[in-house]
């Protein structure tokens, strides 16, 4: 959503096993914010990333991880959920 978008460095990762990517600790120390979708994904990356996570901002969007990949509607129901954080792309 925000690849190639001006004045963002966006990656994706997830938390779970089958994730086509899953997230690293480089992922966490690269980070600014992380934006997890549900509660348990903050939760597992504090129990995975402790320490790493300090001074990190960690945004749970609510949003429950049920969608399929790039689906239109969580497409939408992202950019209204980011838009209170960060400039959302058209």
């Amino acid at each position: 959503m925000y690849a190639g978008f001006p004045g963002y460095e966006v990656k994706s990762a997830g938390t779970e096993a089958g994730a086509r990517i899953r997230v690293t600790a480089g992922h966490v120390g690269w980070a600014d914010l992380i934006f997890v979708m549900e509660k348990k994904h903050a939760q597992k990356l504090r129990n995975k990333f402790g320490e790493g996570l300090v001074g990190k901002r960690i945004i749970c969007l609510h949003i429950p991880d049920d969608y399929d990949y790039m689906e239109a509607d969580l497409i939408d129901l992202l950019k209204t959920k980011l838009s209170e954080y960060v400039e959302v792309p058209e």
